[in-house]
């Protein structure tokens, strides 16, 4: 059982590092295949054994071989996080089918956290792409009811773009068209509790963020990371989670 974790920990790490290459090119209208990755600040050509997750960015101590330059931590870190991610998926969703479903999903809002951080965007070539890709595992791998996903995708862009509309802009057309796809793959209950939770995280971020002159007041911040931390804690423990709430004020 280690063995295998220890292998989804390692699979994730390494599509993570890919999937910071997609989320940094792709809104940049670059492509994900060529060039092949380079230090940024002297353009030397990154070797296979400087492309290791994790391991390499801690063995050159966070810095380019040839140009002794600082490297962003945010590359190991997204790596890091992918590959716990991933390990830990099995754990919380079982061994089925629906852990297809689950790695997806984090691939989904992994490159979504780098976009949305790096331009504030939410591309919509990875929307559209991932929208196939569910669209497929909802076939095979459907919810119970199989109409969930259908009510669950046409209120999660609904409920968005009235928010957007009453708003005048408060919410972008990436995080209405993610709210859709999230509805098709969670479903309809699931759907809304991830809206408040990551409205929740949001304003409790925005909130201290300003308490400490982090965030400026009217300045608008990235709502994809709290999108994708809301949904998954929805999406892995949700049914508890409302459980829990209709026993606390309804038992």
């Amino acid at each position: 059982m280690l063995k295998v974790i220890i292998l989804f920990f390692a699979y994730g790490s390494t599509l993570g590092s890919f999937y910071n290459v997609v989320g940094l090119r792709v809104p940049a209208g670059q492509s994900i295949v060529s060039p092949g990755s380079a230090c940024p600040s002297c353009g030397h050509k990154l070797k296979a054994w400087e492309l290791i997750p994790v391991l390499s960015y801690l063995f050159q101590g966070g810095k380019c071989r040839v140009c002794k330059t600082g490297i962003s931590p945010i590359y190991p870190i997204i790596e890091f996080f992918t590959g716990v991610l991933f390990a830990t998926a099995p754990l919380v969703i079982g061994w089925n089918s629906e852990l297809i479903v689950a790695l997806t999903l984090i691939s989904l809002f992994i490159i979504i956290l780098v976009s949305d951080v790096a331009y504030m965007i939410i591309p919509d070539k990875v929307l559209l792409f991932f929208t196939g890709l569910f669209l497929l595992e909802r076939l095979f791998i459907p919810l119970t009811p199989w109409w969930d996903s259908l009510l669950g995708a046409g209120i999660g862009f609904s409920l968005l773009l009235v928010i957007a509309i009453v708003s005048k802009g408060g919410m972008g057309g990436g995080d209405i068209k993610l709210f859709a796809l999230i509805g098709m793959v969670v479903g309809v209950k699931l759907l809304f509790l991830s809206f408040f939770l990551s409205t929740l995280f949001g304003a409790v971020f925005g909130l201290i963020g300003m308490a400490f002159k982090l965030v400026k007041k009217g300045k608008p911040i990235p709502f994809g990371p709290f999108i994708a931390v809301g949904t998954m804690i929805s999406y892995y423990f949700g049914d508890y989670l409302i459980q829990a709430y209709l026993n606390l004020f309804f038992s």
